[in-house]
């Protein structure tokens, strides 16, 4: 299932030859053979490339977003100064949309995209939000642009569910595109809507169609290059990030075939502009991005051979939206492009903007302060972080749960299905619309039944498989339930405690729970939450929960105690740590990342008692990954925490990680206290004749008459001139007689080594003189 955007050529034609000269020859006199001269090469044909990637219905302009009017006149300047001028994306292009569009099913975005021209799109996960049918029905008559996926089948009819690439020829050039959408996809979406979608290998299906695309045969739909449309993208900004063969989207890079000249993606939000070599025409690949919600876009200069067809350079240049005074879009702060109070997108948004004041402009209630989302270290969202807004969410969740089901004990949150913030400006009042922005997939809440140990499997993967886009992504939790989390231990073990109201989570015991119909059918790789038992639809949307829940609490306030928290317990002997010993216990989200109250410090305490305290460092991580708030504190195991327990008895207590912000979080860590112990020692006379026989007396006293055992060491100075052994039977003396000692003063001690009971100690030192 191809298209085209231009009729076949009549004469097929290899692609990238180099040019050839052909040797016209005439007969001159007598059978002189002279060539003709050869024809002055053509030009090269210039082609423009204008792409964008999960836009996300963001069609009003709000900075950093241009708007889609804005995008419009962008890509019309590029058209202007180049009639073949193609404009494509990346996926994405709707779901988790803005209110404006979301309240509108989307409607407005498809319209002003047609205006401005989109001519191909690969197919993201988003566009299957609504399900499979919605796609190729509804979407895709309303789009003019056509939406492209190699690796997209039915399993009911074993064909391409939507076109593989579609193919537009320019000045005699063929300009093919190939689309893909993430292999996640059955995990991104709600299952019971692409219950007959299978999702093929990206680089084989990509590969084959390349094949295709090459091979000769017009009927296949030739072209001369080949870009592909993916809906895939980089963890990381980097090259390296780009290219890892490890990761997905590495593999994709370094395993589609040289056939493709360039590969635009998205997926993960990130802007990027590589030049990747592939063995290809150019030698170097570009590997693109534009980032998110139509922030940027990218813009491709390609020059290919008219004769050839061979592609001869690639360059790609990735633009803001906005811009400051003095050029620099590090600091975007006026639209770069103006846009005609009459221009025909721009009414297109005014009427939908307006078409959504109604109902958008209600007043749910009210907040005293910002609820963010988690963000990286540029200020881009960051999934894995702890944030107020996705414990919020839970919490409002949890509640309107408790309205169909009584038992329901916990909330979830999966943070991708919170796609805005909920700021405080300009008036502190929360509308429908804001609401609405933020959780714009219309789920609905499902209760079902989890055991301790699979609510314990659930939070485990949170750290997702292996390669994953994001390789971390922290669910939202309810007020009452509290985890700590151990981030260097290995898979499957990290979750260090659990609890819900302070009583420790049993694993056998069964706990109901709330999650909205997305996490509840699996998603994102929460395959423990899918397995619940006893599963029922509350019939409740998550945005009229919201609705609800501000009606019941009339005003909001942000919560920011953090409901887990990362801590590397340092290895221990068998019977865990001493009283009166010293590690260092590095933690891990201690703080929040945006507008939150800073915390500054944390501190321990073992057994009630206080252990140390540190410095927190507010460190944002640069790619998705655990959150913010870092330290690593000096905790000295407090005395006196053992209670009544034998001495040398292994205890378990609480170590508490608190802060000024309201966090306190108790792990289980096993001390043991010894009894501290005396040593004297004495000879049996002060003063010898040189060869007489001296005895040393040793007496170990230990607290509360502590049975003393071990060995004890007599010195002579620093050298160790005796030892004996004291059993439980001695009552802590023994008598040694010491070696024949030489003329002069010697300076004798004892030492005993303790025992697993009791502490070591010294005795002072006594002279003795030989003579």
């Amino acid at each position: 299932m191809r298209t085209r955007s231009h009729q076949d050529r009549s004469v097929p034609r290899r692609r990238r030859l180099a040019a050839t000269a052909a040797l016209g020859v005439v007969a001159l006199g007598a059978g002189v053979l002279v060539a003709a001269p050869a024809a002055q090469a053509a030009d090269p044909v210039s082609i423009n490339l204008v792409t964008v990637n999960d836009f996300h219905g963001r069609i009003e302009q709000v900075a950093p977003a241009g708007g889609v009017a804005a995008l419009a006149q962008a890509v019309n300047q590029v058209r202007a100064s180049n009639p073949n001028t193609v404009f494509a994306a990346a996926g994405d292009l709707i779901g988790a949309s803005t209110f404006t569009s979301f309240i509108q099913n989307d409607v407005p975005t498809i319209e002003t995209l047609n205006e401005a021209g989109l001519e191909v799109s690969a197919a993201g996960n988003h566009e299957f939000d609504k399900g499979w049918d919605d796609l190729k029905g509804r979407v895709q008559d309303l789009a003019d642009w056509e939406y492209i996926a190699a690796n997209v089948y039915e399993k009911s009819t074993g064909l391409p569910g939507l076109a593989e690439s579609w193919v537009k020829e320019m000045d005699g050039i063929n300009v093919g595109f190939i689309g893909a959408v993430t292999e996640e996809l059955p995990s991104l979406v709600a299952p019971a809507g692409i219950q007959d979608v299978e999702v093929r290998d990206i680089v084989d299906s990509v590969n084959a169609v390349a094949d295709e695309l090459t091979d000769g045969d017009d009927a296949n739909g030739e072209a001369d290059v080949l870009i592909l449309l993916i809906h895939e993208g980089a963890g990381g900004t980097s090259y390296a990030a780009a290219t890892d063969p490890a990761s997905p989207f590495g593999a994709i890079v370094n395993g589609v075939t040289p056939k493709v000249n360039a590969i635009v993606s998205g997926h993960t939000h990130l802007a990027y502009n590589h030049q990747v070599p592939y063995g290809g025409d150019t030698g170097l690949r570009p590997v693109i991005s534009s980032g998110q919600y139509g922030e940027k876009f990218s813009n491709m200069e390609i020059q290919v051979d008219p004769d050839s067809g061979e592609v001869l350079s690639m360059t790609n240049t990735v633009v803001d939206m906005y811009w400051d005074h003095d050029n620099n879009p590090a600091t975007p702060t006026v639209p770069r492009y103006t846009v005609p109070a009459d221009d025909p997108i721009k009414l297109l948004v005014d009427d939908a903007v307006k078409a959504a004041d109604g109902p958008g402009s209600v007043k749910l209630g009210s907040i005293t302060a910002d609820f963010n989302r988690a963000k990286l270290a540029g200020g881009a969202e960051n999934r894995g972080g702890e944030s107020t807004l996705g414990n919020f969410v839970a919490d409002a969740q949890l509640w309107s749960a408790k309205r169909t089901d009584p038992a329901t004990q916990i909330a979830f949150m999966n943070p991708g299905g919170l796609r805005a913030d909920m700021t405080f400006a300009p008036d502190g009042v929360l509308t429908y619309r804001e609401a609405a922005t933020v959780q714009s997939f219309a789920n609905t809440l499902v209760t079902l039944s989890l055991t301790g140990d699979q609510i314990r499997q659930a939070l485990e993967q949170q750290w997702q498989p292996a390669g994953a886009a994001r390789p971390f992504l922290k669910l939202g939790i309810s007020k009452g339930f509290e985890y700590a989390y151990d981030p260097a231990a290995p898979a499957g073990s990290r979750i260090v405690r659990m609890t819900l109201d302070g009583v420790d989570i049993d694993p056998a015991a069964s706990y109901r729970v709330v999650a909205n119909s997305f996490l509840a059918s699996g998603g994102d790789n929460f395959s423990a939450i899918g397995q619940g038992a006893a599963k029922r639809d509350t019939g409740q949307v998550d945005l009229e929960s919201m609705v609800a829940y501000m009606a019941e609490i009339g005003t909001a306030t942000p919560d920011y105690v953090q409901r887990s928290v990362g801590v590397t317990l340092p290895s221990a002997g068998e019977r865990g740590h001493e009283v009166g010993t010293t590690f260092d216990l590095p933690l891990a989200s201690l703080d929040f990342s945006t507008t939150e109250p800073r915390v500054e410090t944390v501190d321990v305490a073992i057994g009630g008692k206080p252990a140390g305290s540190g410095a927190v460092t507010l460190a944002l991580p640069s790619t998705h990954g655990e959150g913010s708030g870092s330290a690593t504190v000096s905790v000295t195991v407090p005395e006196g925490i053992t209670g009544k327990a034998p001495f040398g008895t292994p205890v378990e207590v609480p170590l508490t990680i608190s802060t000024a912000t309201g966090t306190s979080i108790d792990v289980p860590i096993t001390v043991f206290e010894r009894a501290d112990s005396a040593t004297i020692g004495l000879p049996n006379k002060l003063i010898a004749k040189k060869g007489s026989a001296v005895q040393f007396t040793t007496l170990v006293v230990a607290e509360k008459r502590t049975a003393v055992t071990g060995e004890v060491t007599i010195y002579d100075g620093k050298t160790a001139i005796a030892t004996a052994t004291l059993t439980a039977g001695d009552g802590g003396r023994v008598k040694v007689k010491l070696p024949t000692l030489s003329r002069g003063v010697h300076k004798l001690s004892v030492s005993y080594s303790g025992s697993d009971n009791v502490k070591p100690s010294e005795s002072p030192t006594i002279p003795l003189l030989v003579w």
